[in-house]
């Protein structure tokens, strides 16, 4: 007669082998968790989408570097409301906050598609358009990060938000590319219509997700006295306030060399065309890809604090050898690495904020987070200035060397960050 208990061994023993099982355990542990998921899959399909059509409008109307830049500053200062947004998910219902954000986006592409359509597209009202994206996309982050540890707890949180950064990866490579093809086979207002399909497939998912109740809300304190009541708690903290260093630091110095210097390596460093640019770009997102299955496959690992940092420091160095390569080869191997390790700094800030501070002050500690975010468009401005007059590639390795030296530092003065373990 066989063992029963025996047998319920032997498939916890194949669960735990099995790397695939592991990865998705959050998945299975949560029902809302995959609602949630492909929510946030579809929403950021949506979000690159309108990036991508809504960049080329501006250009293609105006024909002014200037111009567009002024729009992209436009569309990312909603990050700056971030204490305000953190506020905001700890106060009210995250899932609502979520509904709200997700039918505001298609509503409102849905909007510029048809005015698009009757051939209306002036600047000004791209310009709006960026911005009201920009406010259902930056200030619903605080809550969506902070649903996955309600839906799934302190365990599985390293593995959901590897799951989470996976979709993240996957649709800054899908989404643009599959814009692009529909943008240029079929004109702005069609690939507008299929960028609110993302939005529309986001609102239906988060509509399945079940209500969720929290012990710990305050409804009636003042906005501002719980803005400043959340700072004073997270500052109070040495690992929460290490992880703000990096994350301000790494958008400073990083995060603007991605998003601005690309093309010039391609171009001018590579001698790559456009195709060229986008192969590197996948090799990046294929890396960030496969280092966040991973982080998702380790289930509840040890160290946290120290796969955060030092993943984070080889992170700074690949960049800054990136920085000095001129062989094409090299280079694309090297943007991989630069992937794999993006996975640990991006999978492992949010799951180290999350953990680090107190329930009560959870989304507010998003919120600031994504208020250091916002430094990117101030980092891009500076790192621009420095490599007009030394070019992008010794100011990439300037960059990279800053937030290695920044890292060994807190390693040293913050040792319980090295040896965090999410307890």
């Amino acid at each position: 007669m066989s063992d029963p208990f025996s047998s319920q061994r032997d498939v916890e023993v194949i669960r735990r082998r099995n790397v695939f099982v592991r990865a998705g355990e959050s998945f299975q542990s949560s029902p809302d968790f995959r609602y949630l998921w492909l929510s946030n899959l579809f929403f950021a399909g949506g979000n690159w989408a309108v990036i991508v059509i809504l960049s080329w409008l501006v250009f293609e109307t105006t024909g002014s570097e200037f111009l567009l830049a002024v729009f992209t500053a436009v569309r990312l200062c909603p990050m700056w409301l971030g204490p305000v947004s953190g506020v905001i998910a700890d106060r009210y219902d995250r899932v609502l906050i979520v509904k709200i954000a997700s039918v505001w986006s298609f509503v409102v592409v849905v909007l510029l598609a048809l005015s698009v359509s009757l051939g209306h597209e002036p600047y000004w009202l791209l310009v709006s358009i960026g911005l009201l994206t920009g406010l259902a996309q930056s200030p619903s982050q605080p809550a969506r990060a902070s649903l996955i540890l309600e839906m799934v707890g302190r365990r599985n949180i390293a593995n959901a938000n590897g799951l989470n950064s996976m979709a993240m990866g996957l649709m800054q490579g899908v989404a643009p590319a599959l814009t692009g093809v529909v943008l240029s086979g079929f004109g702005a207002a069609t690939a507008l219509w299929f960028a609110s399909i993302w939005y529309l497939a986001a609102s239906l998912m988060v509509w399945q997700i079940g209500a969720i109740t929290r012990s710990v809300r305050q409804e009636h304190e003042p906005i501002l006295r719980m803005v400043m009541g959340g700072l004073r708690i997270i500052m109070q903290s040495r690992l929460t306030s290490a992880v703000l260093t990096v994350t301000l630091v790494a958008n400073f110095t990083l995060w603007p060399v991605y998003n601005s210097f690309m093309p010039v390596f391609a171009k001018d460093v590579l001698g790559l065309g456009a195709s060229g640019l986008g192969w590197l770009l996948l090799c990046a997102g294929m890396g960030s890809f496969c280092g966040a299955f991973c982080i998702a496959s380790l289930g509840d690992f040890r160290y946290k604090g120290a796969l955060f940092l030092f993943g984070t420091t080889l992170w700074g160095v690949a960049w800054a050898i990136f920085g000095l390569s001129d062989r094409v080869v090299l280079s694309f191997v090297l943007m991989g690495l630069v992937g794999i390790t993006s996975a640990t700094f991006g999978v492992m800030q949010t799951t180290l904020m999350l953990m680090t501070s107190p329930p009560e002050v959870q989304g507010r500690a998003l919120g600031i987070q994504e208020l250091a975010i916002g430094a990117m468009p101030i980092g891009s401005l500076g790192l621009g200035a420095i490599a007009a007059g030394i070019g992008v590639g010794a100011t990439t390795f300037l960059a990279g060397s800053v937030l290695v030296v920044v890292l060994l530092v807190l390693a040293v003065r913050v040792p319980e960050l090295v040896r965090y373990t999410g307890e």
